[in-house]
């Protein structure tokens, strides 16, 4: 009973659509201007505003961290329920119930709730992210990587990587299992941006043949 109800208030917050509702005071309908999607990095871009794009990642993050807090005040230190609250709150804020399941990429969400109990894991993904911008200095290419190198260590290297878990996980398993669940949830987010970056890619190259 506990599991369902972390997960539909952990969805129910990271559902809140930040990013949608900050552009619709502008007069903007941020689901059909620029890639329509609705998370931080298209905030800025449509808005040209640093400090709205800032606001859009702040509350986002709070989201997951909220969800996590909450969670954890209510519910207990248990690391199963407080993935479980982080997985729905991220999948909350990719596929909101309020834009007919679409949303942002889930990242700001990630962040936010994990680094209250799993921060090894956000501080691996920085550091992914930045050796994968340096290499092609594009952000959503880094953005895949590093997700995807993550998930390969939390499988392959997720005996050790748990054990820097704040709260004990109950295995390995549920420590790899879980966490994975939730970085496929953001790799799936970033299918369609991937796809637009290799095809410009081989744009690139036919350009200088």
């Amino acid at each position: 009973m506990n599991f369902l109800l972390i997960a539909v208030l952990a969805y129910l917050i990271g559902s809140f659509p930040t990013a949608y509702l900050l552009m619709k005071r502008k007069g903007v309908n941020i689901l059909s201007e620029g890639t329509g999607n609705v998370g931080t990095m298209n905030a800025l871009r449509v808005s040209g505003s640093k400090i709205t794009g800032a606001l859009v990642f702040i509350i986002d993050f709070i989201k997951g961290l909220l969800a996590v807090y909450l969670t954890s005040a209510l519910f207990g230190n248990s690391f199963l329920l407080l993935i479980t609250a982080l997985i729905f709150a991220v999948a909350g804020h990719c596929f909101s119930v309020w834009l007919k399941f679409k949303g942002g990429r889930g990242l700001a969400t990630a962040l936010g709730g994990s680094l209250l109990f799993i921060p090894v894991i956000p501080a691996l993904w920085i550091l992914l992210w930045i050796i994968t911008y340096v290499y092609k200095k594009n952000t959503h290419f880094a953005n895949v990587s590093a997700t995807f190198l993550l998930a390969l260590l939390v499988i392959f290297s997720g005996d050790i990587l748990s054990k820097y878990s704040i709260y004990k996980p109950e295995s390995v398993f549920n420590f790899s299992a879980t966490i994975s669940v939730l970085l496929v949830i953001i790799l799936v987010k970033h299918i369609k941006p991937l796809k637009e970056y290799f095809k410009n890619e081989k744009e690139k190259i036919l350009r200088k043949k």
